[in-house]
């Protein structure tokens, strides 16, 4: 009997130099973003362990300001993932149904205070609040589904994702030629939030402890209401197969205008906890935050709602921590370290001859990326690397660069994100 034998495809430099320089060049990225990181930590640690660091207390502050932020992040991800997963693009518009609901929270609030609820009944007040701005960020968020994409469902994808930029500056400068350009200032907090609570034996301002516990069960509610409500299995077939779905009896249309209201509802919430937060909103409060959200999705899985929260709390720490992890390249590397890691280079770029040799065009890419970054860290740790340290002036200024590097390094490594993609049928072919 004769058996039949598969090769795997042969390199041809003269046709493949293209595409082994973009390999390469994504290989030594992924080589450089690692390298960094695991210094920016590693000198961190050792200038904290050398006394020359941030105090227990500032760390301890930055953490828990970048799990509030991080989870507000968190909030807004969820619409942009449960739009894409059952419509398959990205509504850049959310960032704006978002600033709705910040906006409706701070007229609400304001008109609150100016009737004396806001101190004499602060819960119920509190409550009034959350129900406006959810409210309102749902209405914007159907109307926007009803008014620019439900026409648009059987466009080429580029169509509804040009359509959705061009809603985003329509409902900026819609609600600024209302409204006006100014900052509107949310009125001032009761001092129970001002102050510190003790938990767990940490001290956490309570604004922030109420932002995070808001979050948390805004989450939990929503996994419930997706995994044992119909209506959420109805998104979770729709979401799948929306053709097989209609087949099965499920209103397509009202479990997509749905998804819109829930994903609205949830950047309602986070609109009202970051005007409660920052206590300043205008008609742009929502595009550097929506930008941040899609960032969110994307890093933990698009389509994935564990993956949308994830993602958001890891960007929130990374953008408050981020900048003081820069001054950990202040520290100097010791010579022997730099000599292992040469070390270590040279094994690489052996490694990667050895698969050189073999000839297989699957690996082409990374071998020959391996070889250049073997010999450039040779050099370097030689050379260069021993005693070696970087001052970044400014680096408070960089938060923003940082959450969207970080964003690019995941995605070189997983490009499914941290949590893995959950897309539609037609998405997945």
């Amino acid at each position: 009997m004769a058996t039949r034998t598969t090769s795997s495809p042969r390199l041809r430099l003269n046709q493949d130099v293209s595409t082994l320089a973009v390999d390469v060049f994504l290989f030594a990225m992924k080589v450089a973003l690692i390298f960094f990181s695991a210094w920016a930590v590693v000198g961190t640690i050792a200038l904290q362990v050398n006394g020359s660091g941030l105090t227990a207390v500032a760390w301890r502050d930055l953490i828990v300001g970048g799990l509030a932020q991080g989870f507000m992040y968190g909030l807004i991800a969820l619409g942009y993932s449960m739009v894409y997963g059952v419509l398959g693009f990205i509504n850049f518009a959310h960032g704006e149904v978002f600033m709705a609901g910040a906006m409706a929270a701070y007229f609400v609030a304001d008109a609150l205070f100016d009737a004396g609820l806001w101190e004499s009944a602060f819960v119920v007040a509190v409550l009034i609040v959350l129900l406006s701005a959810v409210l309102v960020s749902t209405v914007v968020a159907v109307l926007v589904e009803r008014i620019a994409y439900r026409r648009l469902r059987g466009a080429p994808r580029l169509i509804p994702l040009i359509t959705s930029i061009g809603m985003s500056f329509f409902l900026q400068y819609a609600v600024k030629g209302l409204f006006g350009g100014s900052f509107k200032t949310f009125p001032q907090l009761p001092e129970g939030l001002q102050d510190r609570v003790g938990i767990f034996g940490l001290e956490i301002e309570g604004i922030k402890l109420l932002v995070i516990a808001t979050a948390i069960v805004s989450m939990f509610g929503l996994w419930l209401f997706v995994e044992r409500s119909r209506t959420g299995r109805a998104i979770r077939a729709v979401a799948e197969d929306k053709e097989i779905a209609g087949l099965m009896g499920i209103d397509v249309n009202r479990t997509i205008v749905m998804t819109f209201a829930v994903g609205g509802a949830m950047a309602g919430v986070g609109g009202m906890l970051w005007a409660m937060l920052f206590r300043k909103v205008f008609f742009l409060t929502g595009f550097l935050p929506g930008i941040k959200a899609f960032t969110a999705a994307v890093l933990g899985g698009i389509g994935n709602l564990g993956g949308a929260m994830l993602g958001g709390v890891t960007l929130g720490l990374v953008e408050a921590s981020g900048p003081n992890m820069l001054g950990g390249l202040s520290w100097e590397i010791p010579t022997w370290l730099a000599y292992v890691g040469a070390v270590l280079a040279a094994a690489t770029a052996y490694w990667g001859i050895q698969r050189l040799r073999s000839g297989d065009a699957r690996k082409a890419g990374s071998s020959l990326g391996m070889v250049v970054m073997g010999v450039v860290g040779v050099f370097l740790g030689i050379f260069v690397l021993p005693g070696f340290s970087a001052t970044i002036p400014g680096a408070s200024q960089l938060k923003d660069m940082i959450a969207f590097v970080v964003l690019i390094g995941v995605l070189m490594v997983r490009p499914v994100g941290l949590l893995g993609e959950r897309l539609a049928v037609e998405e997945r072919a």
